[in-house]
């Protein structure tokens, strides 16, 4: 770390008794003096290089201080900071931006986030009885949020380019497609046009979101391929018209005689 120019001689000439505060705090440790940087009015810092096998490109801080009109220098503080190279922690990120789909367990919770880009405000009461009567119990509003626009958007991104979707392995190689199985059930709303649930529990999707140009092997009309002619052509082929002549050795019937 490059020294700054400094308008006080008394504390750029304060390195040793920089120096003397950092062995008394790190031991031998503190390598060369590497500059002087004035921090403030009368008040700058010394900084020393770490020779700590755990702390290379670290740096000793000292901070040194004077009263007004004073030829000496009193140490304030000894730190140690990062210098080139040093290896340092990421920047810290608040636990709810850390978590990654899949991270949450079935006794976490989220934290509330009154500004979720994926959500709008959702139907409020406007108590008129019949009004809110027909919105809430009858078209299913009610809720505080509803999805916007964006969410709307992510989630059908997600889904589509996910393992549901038309570049799964099993679609690539289905011979048909989700939207002529007869397991297919469409969601409503916006995703009607595009999105369905898998009911065949005999399908890797069973009871998931699917696209309609997604398929598998379990599809409604798809049958497994017979045994067709494999069968006929492994037979043995009896030819009838040759004839294979068997030599035998005759037996002759023995004769009761006359009691000889």
């Amino acid at each position: 770390m490059a020294a700054r120019t400094t308008g006080d001689p008394v504390l750029e000439g304060a390195a040793q008794v920089a120096r003397d505060a950092a062995l008394e705090v790190a031991g031998d440790v503190v390598g060369e003096h590497r500059g002087f940087r004035l921090e403030g009015e009368r008040l700058g810092t010394h900084l020393f290089e770490s020779t700590s096998p755990g702390y290379r490109g670290w740096l000793w801080a000292v901070t040194v201080a004077r009263p007004p009109r004073s030829r000496h220098a009193t140490v304030c503080e000894v730190e140690m900071v990062p210098g080139e190279g040093a290896l340092v922690a990421p920047p810290w990120v608040p636990w709810a931006e850390r978590l990654q789909p899949g991270d949450l367990g079935s006794q976490d919770a989220l934290p509330y986030r009154p500004d979720d880009p994926r959500l709008d405000q959702g139907y409020e009461q406007t108590d008129d009885e019949e009004a809110d009567r027909l919105a809430i119990w009858e078209l299913g509003l009610g809720r505080a949020r509803v999805l916007s626009a964006a969410g709307r958007a992510r989630a059908f991104s997600r889904w589509y380019d996910g393992d549901n979707g038309p570049n799964a392995p099993s679609a690539r190689h289905a011979r048909g497609q989700c939207s002529t199985c007869g397991f297919f059930l469409k969601l409503a709303g916006a995703g009607r046009l595009v999105f369905g649930v898998c009911a065949n529990e005999w399908s890797p999707s069973d009871g998931r979101i699917v696209s309609m140009d997604h398929g598998c092997g379990a599809h409604s009309e798809t049958d497994a391929p017979g045994p067709g002619g494999e069968w006929a052509q492994s037979r043995p082929v009896i030819d009838e018209l040759d004839l294979e002549i068997i030599r035998s050795r005759a037996v002759m019937p023995q004769t009761v005689g006359s009691g000889e």
